[in-house]
């Protein structure tokens, strides 16, 4: 049985056995005798993006009183659910997404916790997912950015749209009519300032 700690674009948190290319946490929220998670979806604003591999050290998952390991698809659907690189294991991306998160959002010398702050406001809305307006046409937005449209989450890959699912992407046949974005608008802008988030093989056009 899968625990329930795979990640989805709209920050929910499920079971399901696909695991993804990254980790990350959002503090403690599960409990280690039954491995399952509390009521809460988050302890700390720190929502991070880790690697899954990391000087060959290996992390029994859910087992201890510890962080709760989350699992992510790709690095544009953490980016999407709100979550920012660790500057721990992912120190090199981690300083290239502030760098470009300062020149997108017009800032000098910020810290993770002011990125932190911002990025809590931006995606969460009263204890749920916030959506936002598109700030450009949906095939202008950058490689990595996600939106929204119904139950369904879609990549912008080259103008393109690609619906998301816990196996990958595939094309998106129809139009979609009104999207929201789903991706921070200062993790947009960090985008747009040169940051490219890692996306899953299935993205490739």
């Amino acid at each position: 049985m899968p625990l329930q700690n795979r990640v989805t674009p709209t920050g929910e948190i499920i079971a399901t056995p696909h695991r993804g290319l990254f980790t990350g946490n959002r503090g403690i929220i599960h409990d280690p005798a039954t491995k399952t998670l509390l009521n809460k979806r988050w302890s700390t604003p720190a929502w991070i993006t880790c690697l899954c591999e990391f000087r060959g050290w290996r992390r029994p998952v859910m087992a201890r009183r510890s962080w709760t390991e989350l699992f992510f698809l790709d690095e544009a659907t953490a980016f999407a659910a709100g979550h920012r690189p660790c500057f721990f294991c992912r120190r090199e991306d981690a300083k290239r997404f502030r760098a470009a998160w300062e020149q997108g959002n017009g800032v000098s010398d910020v810290s993770a916790k002011a990125m932190d702050a911002v990025l809590h406001r931006e995606r969460l809305d009263r204890g749920k997912k916030r959506l936002h307006e598109l700030p450009m046409p949906l095939a202008q937005l950058p490689d990595g950015a996600m939106v929204q449209q119904g139950d369904e989450s879609f990549l912008i890959k080259q103008g393109q749209v690609l619906l998301w699912s816990f196996a990958g992407y595939t094309p998106q046949a129809r139009a979609l009519d009104r999207p929201m974005l789903l991706t921070p608008p200062s993790a947009l802008r960090a985008i747009i300032a040169g940051y490219t988030p890692a996306m899953h093989p299935t993205a490739s056009l």
